[in-house]
């Protein structure tokens, strides 16, 4: 466990594709930014939030949800949905996400990555080397066993999914999806 100081400077870094696919699959849910952000800032000195998103033409709602990220002051990086002829669609902030993080640990006392993803392992131990404890919010049941290990503090989102969930419009009376 990480001690947490209200003067302590964070950054924190979003995995959106990561986080919507996580919910999506364990609860039919969408994810409650606003609630994982005060988490992960846990009342100490937020210097940045990055989200790191893939634009798509063929969903619908997208823009007003990157507004809302934008709102409660989630700066956005956003790629194109790549398209191959074969219909391969990929969309990877991975590289993107820990140059960011790279280049921000300097500037912080700690670093937070939204994102249950085991490629961020050697980006998690090259920031320890550094000197900077890392902090990772994930959804435990789809987030990497290795990266929940190495991580100073993992914080597991379905402690309390009622708090970081949504719940879809389409599951009107689903509590019972939620764990107590």
């Amino acid at each position: 466990m990480i001690i947490k100081y209200k003067d302590q400077r964070v950054a924190i870094f979003f995995d959106i594709q990561n986080l919507y696919h996580s919910a999506k699959n364990l609860y039919h849910a969408r994810v409650d930014f606003y609630e994982v952000l005060k988490a992960a800032t846990a009342n100490r000195k937020l210097v940045r939030a990055i989200a790191y998103v893939v634009k798509s033409d063929a969903v619908e709602g997208e823009s007003s949800f990157f507004e809302a990220l934008e709102r409660i002051g989630i700066e956005l990086r956003m790629k194109e949905l790549q398209v191959y002829p074969d219909g391969l669609k990929k969309a990877d902030w991975d590289i993107g996400m820990a140059v960011d993080a790279i280049r921000l640990a300097p500037s912080v006392d700690s670093v937070i990555l939204v994102t249950g993803d085991g490629d961020f392992l050697p980006l998690i131990e090259y920031l320890q080397a550094l000197g900077k404890p890392v902090e990772v919010l994930a959804f435990g049941r789809s987030a990497s066993a290795k990266l929940k290990e190495v991580a100073d503090e993992f914080i597991d989102l379905e402690q309390n999914p009622q708090k970081f969930l949504i719940k879809s419009p389409l599951i009107k009376k689903s509590k019972s999806r939620f764990p107590r």
